[in-house]
């Protein structure tokens, strides 16, 4: 998969206070793309699909944020995307209650995410998620079948497989489904991580220190970036792999 440097971005995100926020997010060193056991026959087919619908920077992009977030979180990629060249007009969070459930919260997304198909006439949206975010696209993509409203899903940090730092807030049932071995999670890492023809791609690092493991993020199938060292949150002002995720999407 071909990668471009982003372009020079300047601001700065109000950062909203997270229940799994990290106090010093450490500067990013560059992301090296490994692929799961799948991949090279998923890649075939989507690279195939994705020559006869080229996609540009007219996608309409639905953010995801993780646990406790919201559309603030993603001041700093939205800036990114436009300055790489989406419109204001194609950008779009989506919101949810992070103590409810999971399976609600993956229903509110089919919504929103035809809500925003409906507004920008586009046939397929892309999804950025982070962290329990993960959890969300997943559960819609693969059980929903939202995979086929979907051209690309990058998941920056995501809780794909779970993380024992859940086990901090068992008391609801959506950090209950985080938690590694929840039949939650079962259901939707069973089989094919990532159905249809929906091109995926992953951002995880060792230096996380939320998700753990740090390779709970990535899923079989997708283009898996081993990012070499940048902390949970400092992703969301991390204009290095926003950029990466603006250039796979434009791909």
């Amino acid at each position: 998969m071909r990668r471009h440097a982003p372009r020079r971005f300047l601001g700065v995100l109000a950062t909203a206070t997270l229940a799994f926020t990290l106090f010093s997010a450490a500067p990013t060193a560059g992301a090296t793309p490994t692929a799961g056991p799948a991949a090279s026959v998923a890649s075939t087919a989507r690279s195939a699909d994705a020559a006869a619908q080229p996609l540009s920077t007219s996608t309409p992009v639905v953010f995801v944020h993780g646990y406790t977030g919201s559309a603030s979180n993603w001041t700093t990629a939205m800036s990114v995307f436009r300055l790489n060249g989406w419109s204001s007009s194609n950008l779009f969070a989506y919101e949810y209650n992070s103590y409810g459930n999971n399976i609600t919260n993956a229903q509110g997304l089919a919504t929103f995410v035809n809500t925003v198909k409906a507004r920008t006439g586009a046939s397929k949206v892309a999804i950025v998620n982070h962290s329990m975010g993960g959890l969300v696209s997943q559960y819609y993509l693969k059980v929903l079948g939202g995979n086929t409203s979907v051209s690309h899903l990058a998941s920056i940090a995501g809780a794909n497989h779970g993380t024992t730092y859940a086990g901090a807030c068992l008391i609801y049932t959506t950090c209950q489904q985080m938690y590694p071995g929840s039949s939650f999670i079962a259901q939707i890492s069973a089989g094919d991580e990532t159905p249809g023809t929906t091109e995926y791609a992953t951002w995880y690092s060792a230096c996380d220190g939320i998700i753990i493991p740090y390779t709970s993020t990535r899923l079989d199938g997708a283009t898996n970036n081993n990012v070499l060292c940048q902390t949970h949150i400092g992703y969301l002002t991390d204009t290095v792999v926003l950029g990466q995720i603006a250039d796979f999407i434009a791909s």
